[in-house]
């Protein structure tokens, strides 16, 4: 049996196109474990794999298992009794050779991998076998010795680009490279809004954590401004603001609502409504040139042949460019480094000036990129 955990939820919808494609690619019925039960069945998951809650429930201080965990913690620095506890669901039901894939691709770029580690190491004390999916890795925190000995363990890694393939590799020979699974995720193209300029939207996502991640959020954010009165001013091009996540803390149609309150007057901005990832995909797959700060907002560009230019952050983004295109440079504008408005507009005019030339490569390149998705789904089945 083929189970799905760390997963957030699908107001998430890069969350979400990795599910989808992810069922699809393995041919093999799917129980996803998820933390937003809820968000997977507004958005229709629910239809293509079974859904499961994986709540976390905090222990009660003062009770046996609040005790337990606390001593195995003092006596070995482990939390394992203390998520077994805390996430009863997930633990449930498993059997010998039962498969786990660890979904939450860029999972171990952030805060909380000791938990990780300890769902692992619970997994396969019980039988399964735990496969890290698609995942990209900042290869510095590799050189924890306590991250390292996490990865390490893991049956099968697949890394979705080089600069963390290369990293894994080197820590777990059980790693192979593919494509992210969402590069294979089909398009839903619902009727263009109204003020859409078929043939000619530069689509344009931003998000809050892109904003937290520069040296200056109120900086970042005018760079947005800028790029877009600048577009407005030299192009005839319309404007496509398009939300890829929209969980409750960390919401993009936040920066993309003021957005386009700031340029609605100019009649050539329009902000799209909450949709699943398909019917996201269907919109990016028909803007001319796309700007996107999240990952799998840029992946839905990329692998429908929209130049793109991303707003990157971590080490995904600049993987997934540099295997696409050889380099990073022009393609990936890393926001930490960001400290000039103007920049986004000069990164953005250098994709105009190649717009061509980048769309024809794509077209040219895509397909056999795509397959190496298929890559992984052979590797499970050796397992």
């Amino acid at each position: 049996m083929i189970n799905f955990y760390a997963h957030g939820g699908s107001g998430n919808h890069g969350c979400e196109a990795i599910v989808r494609s992810s069922v699809k690619l393995l041919h093999q019925p799917v129980t996803l474990f998820s933390t937003h039960m809820d968000q997977d069945i507004q958005y229709g998951l629910d239809q293509i794999c079974t859904v499961c809650s994986d709540t976390d429930t905090p222990l009660t201080r003062g009770s046996r298992e609040w005790f337990l965990s606390a001593i195995e913690t003092k006596l070995t620095g482990r939390i394992d009794k203390q998520i077994a506890y805390r996430k009863k669901e997930l633990f449930k039901q498993i059997h010998s050779g039962d498969l786990y894939f660890s979904i939450g691709g860029d999972n171990y770029c952030y805060p909380g991998t000791e938990v990780l580690a300890a769902e692992r190491n619970i997994l396969q004390r019980r039988g399964a076998k735990v496969v890290l999916w698609g995942c990209s890795v900042e290869p510095k925190l590799l050189e924890k010795p306590e991250i390292a000995k996490d990865i390490a363990a893991y049956d099968l890694i697949t890394a979705r680009e080089t600069l963390s393939y290369e990293a894994l590799k080197q820590v777990n020979p059980n790693t192979v490279l593919v494509a992210d699974p969402a590069f294979t995720l089909e398009r839903k193209d619902l009727p263009l809004p109204d003020g859409w300029m078929d043939g000619n939207m530069v689509g344009i996502n931003a998000s809050p954590l892109i904003l937290q991640s520069g040296k200056n959020g109120q900086l970042v954010y005018a760079a947005y401004q800028k790029m877009i009165s600048d577009l407005l001013e030299a192009t005839d091009c319309g404007v496509a603001l398009i939300p890829h996540v929209v969980w409750k803390e960390n919401d993009d149609r936040e920066p993309l609502s003021r957005l386009y309150q700031e340029f609605r007057s100019s009649g050539r901005v329009i902000l799209l409504n909450d949709c699943n990832c398909l019917e996201l995909k269907g919109y990016i797959a028909r803007c001319r040139l796309f700007v996107g700060a999240r990952t799998h907002a840029t992946i839905a560009a990329y692998s429908t042949c929209v130049p793109t230019l991303v707003l990157g952050y971590s080490v995904k983004s600049r993987g997934i460019a540099k295997d696409l295109f050889g380099t990073e440079e022009n393609y990936v504008l890393p926001v930490q480094k960001l400290d000039d408005k103007e920049a986004l507009s000069t990164a953005f005019r250098w994709l105009c000036d190649h717009e061509n030339e980048i769309r024809t490569h794509l077209e040219k390149y895509m397909p056999a990129y795509t397959q190496k998705a298929l890559i992984g789904e052979s590797a499970v089945r050796s397992l």
